[in-house]
C-alpha cells in the first residue's frame, strides 16, 4: 500500500500564498485592464462631444459673422488638413434644408447612421475595431432662422462627425499599467511570505506544544495531568482540538487499561495454573501462590472461608510474614466484622479459626486497625463455590487508581474459584487415594491393594531371601448376625472388629479385607513358628472381640484361619492364595474356630485339592459343563427390569454349584478363562433367544481375553448365532494386575465398539484405573463399586463418594449402575442420588433360569 506524502504547514502556506498570488495578479490585471479600457472610451467619448461641441460653436461664430460660402468651404478645408496629422479626425455634413436654401455643397457621403442622425436629431456613439465614432447634429436655434428662413428652430441643419483611433491609447494604458503591477507585485509576495511565517511559527509552536503533552502520556496515570489549560496555544481552532483532546483523555481514563496493569494482571493470573503438583496440599499451595504474588505486588495477608457444616466454617488465614500478636487479632476483628453483618450467612454460624505463615523467619507484621480496615478486600458469596468456598480476601498496599481497584477485584474472583478448586481437587485426590486402597467400611487395605503388597512382599522375599506367611481368615457363620440383627449391625461389628485387629497385631502386619466377611493378613519376614504365633493371636483377638448390642447381647464372632509360607508351599501369589484358602476350608470342615496350619503329612492332600480343583476347571470347560445365572438390573426409578448380568458357573457332581470368584482365577492361572466366557456366553445367548428377551446382557470380560486374537471374532459369531443385536451385549471390564498395557485395551476396546458392542466399568471407584478408563475409554455404563452402595446409608464419606461419581456421570452421560443394593433403604439413597439403574440381594439374586428373571420382574 503506497504510503501518502506529508507536507508542513509552512510549506503549504507558501505554496498557496504563491499560487493565489499569482492567480490574483493575473485577475487583478485583467480586471484593471478592463477598467483602463472603460476608462479610455469614456474620455474618448468626452472629447468626441467637447470636439463636436467647439467645432459646431466655431461654425457658428463664422456664419454669425456673415462669412460667404468661399470662407466657409476655406474653414472645413483647413479643418480636414488639420485632422490629417492627428488621430482625432472631424468631418461636417449638411442637411436637405441646408442645401435647398443655399445650393448643394461638396460632402462627404453620407451612411445609414448618418441619415439616422439627421433625420432623429439625436446624438450617437459608435466604436468599433478600437475606433471611435461620433455623430452630433447640428439643431437650429432662433438665431439661425434669420439666415436660414426655411427652417424652424429645432431643426437639424448638419451634423458633424468626429472620430478617434483608440489604439494607441489602450496599448499606452496597458503598459503602463503592466509596468506598474510588475513593480508593485513583490511587495504583497513578501507581505504574503512574512504573514505566512507568523501564521506557521505559532500553528507550530502551538502543535509542538499539543504534541508535547500527548507524547508526556505514557501510561493511563499519565492522563490525569493532561490538562486543558490552553498555554502557547493562541489559535482558537487549535485550542478547540486541545479541547477535545483532554476530553478524549478523559474518557480514555476511565476505560483504558494501562499495559504495566495487563503485564501486572497476567503476571498474576499465570501464578493461578492448576497443575498435579499444586493438589498434594492445598494450603502449601497458597503459601506458594502468595510468594508468586508478591513478586507482582505486595500482599500481606490472604485468607480464604469455606462452608464445611452447616453453619461451620473454616476460616484460613495465610500470612506472608509471621504476624505480631496485636496484628494478628486486628485482623480477626477485621474479617470477622465483614461476616457477621446481620444479612450475612456467617452471622449465626461457628467458624474454626487458623493462621498460616509463609516465611516463618521473616520479620514480623506490625499493622494498625486503620491500615487494617482500609488495605483489606474481600469478596464473599451467599452459596458456597466449589470446595464449599465463600469468600476470599486480602491485605496489600493501598490501591488509588480506580482500574487497579477493578483488576484486583478481578484477581480476587479468580482466586475465589482457583483456591475453591485446588482444595476440591485436593480433597477429592485424598479421598481417592484413600477409596483406592482401603475398604471403605474397615478402612482396612481393600482386596486391589492386598494383591499389589502381596506382590510386592514377594518380590522382596526373593531378593532378600527370607520368607512371607500369608493368613486368610474367614468370620464364622456371619451370616446369621446380618440375618438376626440387620446388616447396618453386621456393618458395625466388622468395622469395629477389624480396628480391633488392626491394634493387636500392630504395624508388623499387613491387613486387607479380601471381601465379605475375610480378611487376609500378611506377614514379611515370618516362618512358619513366627506365622503360627500370629495366626494364634488373631485367633485370640476374634474370640476375645465382642460388640455391645443392648443389656442383654453383647454380639460375638468366631473364625477360621489358613496360613501358608512363602516360597515353602508356592511359587508365586495366586498358588499361595489358593494354598491358604483351601486351609481354610479345611479349618471349616474341621469344626471352625481354630487355625489349620500346613501339617507336612497333609501337604500332599493339600496339594492334591488344588490339583483336583484345577482339573474340575479344566472338564467343566472342556465338557462345557459351565452355566450361566443372570442378575436382573433394575432402573432405580420405577424398578423395571433394564438389564440382567450374566454370572458363571459350575455344576457339581452333587449337583451343588461352584461360584466364579473360586474357579476364575484357576481358569486365568491355566489360561483357559477366555473359552470359559465363550460357554457362558453361548449358552446365556440362547436363552435370551428362546426367551424373546430384549433388554440388555451384561458379561464379565476377562482383561485376559485382549490378548486372544480371535475374541473379537468369536464372540460377533456368537451374537449372529442367536441373532443378538451387538448393542444389547454390555462388556465389562474390571481393574485387575493383568491389564499392564492401557493402549492394547484401548484399541481392543475401540474394537468392541466398532462392532457396535457396549461397555461398562465394574467396580468402579475400587482403583484409579477405573477414572483413567472413563476418561480415555468410550464407556456406557458405570458400575459402582458394592462397598460404597451397601454403607452409605451408614457412612457419611460412602454417601458423599457415591454422589460423586453420579454427578461425575451425569456430566459425562455416561449411565451408572449401583451394585449389592441389599434393602429398600439404599435403594431409596440410589435414587435420591440420581443413579440411574440398581442391582443386588434386595432387587433379585441370580438364577439359572432367565425366564424366571423377566417372569419375576412382571408380577
Amino acid at each position: 500500500m503506497s504510503k501518502l506524502s506529508a507536507t508542513s504547514i509552512r510549506s503549504f502556506l507558501l505554496k498557496r500564498t504563491f499560487l493565489y498570488s499569482a492567480l490574483g495578479f493575473l485577475v487583478l490585471f485583467f480586471v484593471t485592464h478592463h477598467a483602463f479600457n472603460k476608462s479610455v472610451e469614456r474620455s474618448a467619448v468626452e472629447v468626441a462631444e467637447r470636439v463636436a461641441k467647439q467645432t459646431f460653436n466655431s461654425m457658428y461664430l463664422v456664419m454669425s459673422q456673415g462669412w460667404n460660402r468661399q470662407q466657409l468651404n476655406d474653414f472645413i478645408s483647413q479643418m480636414e488638413t488639420d485632422n490629417n496629422y492627428s488621430d482625432l479626425k472631424v468631418k461636417l455634413y449638411r442637411g436637405d434644408l441646408v442645401n435647398q436654401k443655399f445650393g448643394f455643397m461638396q460632402s462627404p457621403e453620407q451612411t445609414a447612421i448618418h441619415k439616422q442622425v439627421l433625420a432623429s436629431g439625436e446624438a450617437q456613439l459608435q466604436i468599433e475595431d478600437q475606433v471611435l465614432s461620433y455623430y452630433y447634429p447640428l439643431r437650429a436655434k432662433e438665431v439661425c432662422t434669420n439666415c436660414h428662413t426655411n427652417i424652424e428652430e429645432g431643426d437639424t441643419l448638419g451634423m458633424i462627425e468626429v472620430t478617434q483611433k483608440l489604439d494607441r491609447s489602450f496599448f499606452n494604458a496597458q503598459k503602463e499599467l503592466l509596468l506598474t503591477l510588475v513593480l508593485v507585485s513583490p511587495l504583497p509576495l513578501l507581505l504574503a511570505f512574512f504573514a505566512t511565517r507568523q501564521i506557521s511559527s505559532g500553528v507550530n509552536r502551538s502543535i509542538t506544544d499539543l504534541a508535547e503533552r500527548i507524547e508526556s502520556i505514557e501510561s493511563v496515570s499519565d492522563l490525569e495531568r493532561f490538562k486543558q489549560d490552553k498555554g502557547s496555544i493562541s489559535f482558537k481552532e487549535l485550542q478547540v482540538i486541545l479541547s477535545q483532546v483532554s476530553s478524549l483523555a478523559s474518557k480514555l481514563k476511565d476505560i483504558a487499561v494501562d499495559k504495566e496493569l495487563l503485564e501486572f494482571e497476567i503476571r498474576l493470573l499465570e501464578k493461578f495454573v492448576i497443575t498435579s503438583e499444586v493438589v498434594k496440599d492445598w494450603r502449601e499451595y497458597v503459601s506458594y501462590l502468595m510468594v508468586d504474588i508478591n513478586k507482582v505486588m505486595n500482599v500481606y495477608t490472604m485468607f480464604s472461608i469455606f462452608k464445611v457444616e452447616n453453619e461451620v466454617f473454616d476460616l484460613e488465614i495465610f500470612w506472608f510474614q509471621p504476624p505480631s500478636k496485636k496484628t494478628k487479632e486486628l485482623m480477626e476483628q477485621a474479617i470477622m466484622r465483614r461476616l457477621e453483618h446481620d444479612d450475612s450467612i456467617f452471622a449465626l454460624g461457628g467458624v474454626n479459626l487458623r493462621h498460616n505463615v509463609v516465611n516463618e523467619y521473616a520479620d514480623e507484621i506490625e499493622l494498625d486497625q486503620e491500615s487494617v480496615e482500609l488495605q483489606t478486600k474481600s469478596l464473599l458469596v451467599e452459596t458456597p463455590k466449589i470446595g464449599g468456598i465463600v469468600g476470599i480476601g486480602v491485605h496489600s498496599d493501598t490501591i488509588q487508581d480506580s482500574t487497579k481497584v477493578l483488576v484486583l477485584e478481578s484477581i480476587l474472583s479468580t482466586l475465589l474459584n482457583v483456591v475453591g478448586s485446588v482444595r476440591a481437587i485436593y480433597k477429592y485426590t485424598k479421598d481417592l487415594e484413600y477409596y483406592a486402597t482401603r475398604d471403605p467400611l474397615t478402612s482396612l487395605y481393600n482386596q486391589r491393594m492386598f494383591w499389589e503388597l502381596l506382590d510386592y512382599e514377594l518380590d522382596r522375599s526373593d531378593r532378600h531371601g527370607y520368607k512371607t506367611a500369608l493368613l486368610l481368615l474367614d468370620l464364622d457363620n456371619f451370616k446369621s448376625i446380618n440375618d438376626g440383627y440387620g446388616h447396618s449391625w453386621g456393618d458395625k461389628l466388622l468395622a469395629d472388629f477389624a480396628d480391633y485387629l488392626q491394634k493387636s497385631l500392630g504395624k508388623e502386619a499387613i491387613i486387607a479385607r479380601y471381601g465379605g466377611d475375610e480378611f487376609v493378613i500378611v506377614v514379611p519376614e515370618a516362618d512358619a513358628a513366627e506365622a503360627s504365633a500370629i495366626a494364634e493371636l488373631v485367633l485370640t483377638t476374634i474370640r476375645n472381640h465382642s460388640l455391645y448390642y443392648d443389656s442383654n447381647t453383647n454380639l460375638k464372632l468366631t473364625g477360621s484361619l489358613g496360613m501358608g509360607i512363602y516360597p515353602d508351599h508356592a511359587k508365586n501369589k495366586k498358588d499361595l492364595f489358593m494354598f491358604v484358602d483351601n486351609l481354610m476350608y479345611r479349618a471349616k470342615s474341621l469344626g471352625k474356630d481354630q487355625i489349620a496350619l500346613p501339617d507336612e503329612n497333609e501337604l500332599v492332600d493339600i496339594f492334591k485339592e488344588m490339583s483336583d480343583k484345577t482339573v474340575l476347571v479344566t472338564q467343566a470347560i472342556e465338557n462345557r459343563e459351565l452355566i450361566p445365572a443372570f442378575q436382573p438390573i433394575v432402573s432405580s426409578g420405577d424398578g423395571s427390569i433394564h438389564a440382567v448380568e450374566v454370572l458363571s458357573r459350575i455344576q457339581l457332581p452333587d449337583n451343588k454349584l461352584m461360584s466364579a470368584n473360586e474357579f476364575i482365577e484357576i481358569a486365568e492361572s491355566i489360561g483357559k478363562v477366555h473359552l470359559l466366557d465363550y460357554i457362558v456366553m453361548d449358552k446365556a445367548f440362547q436363552q435370551v433367544k428362546e426367551t424373546g428377551y430384549d433388554g440388555k446382557v451384561f458379561i464379565n470380560l476377562s482383561p485376559r481375553s485382549i490378548v486372544i486374537s480371535d475374541f473379537i471374532p468369536t464372540i460377533r459369531k456368537l451374537a449372529e448365532d442367536h441373532q443378538i443385536a451387538p448393542e444389547t451385549v454390555v462388556f465389562e471390564i474390571t481393574e485387575r494386575d493383568t491389564v499392564k498395557n492401557i493402549a492394547v485395551l484401548e484399541s481392543f476396546v475401540l474394537n468392541l465398539k466398532d462392532q457396535g458392542f457396549q461397555l461398562a466399568i465394574d467396580d468402579f471407584g475400587s482403583g484409579f484405573s477405573s477414572f483413567h478408563y472413563l476418561k480415555h475409554l468410550p464407556i456406557d455404563y458405570v458400575k459402582i463399586e458394592g462397598e460404597f452402595i451397601a454403607n452409605m446409608a451408614n457412612d457419611a464419606r460412602d454417601m458423599a463418594f457415591v454422589n460423586s461419581i453420579s454427578q461425575l456421570s451425569q456430566e459425562l452421560q455416561v449411565e451408572t449402575v449401583a451394585e449389592f443394593v441389599e434393602s429398600e433403604e439404599v435403594m431409596k439413597l440410589v435414587a435420591e442420588a440420581g443413579i440411574t439403574f440398581s442391582q443386588g440381594y434386595h432387587i433379585g439374586k441370580p438364577t439359572l433360569q432367565l425366564a424366571e428373571v423377566i417372569q419375576t420382574n412382571l408380577q
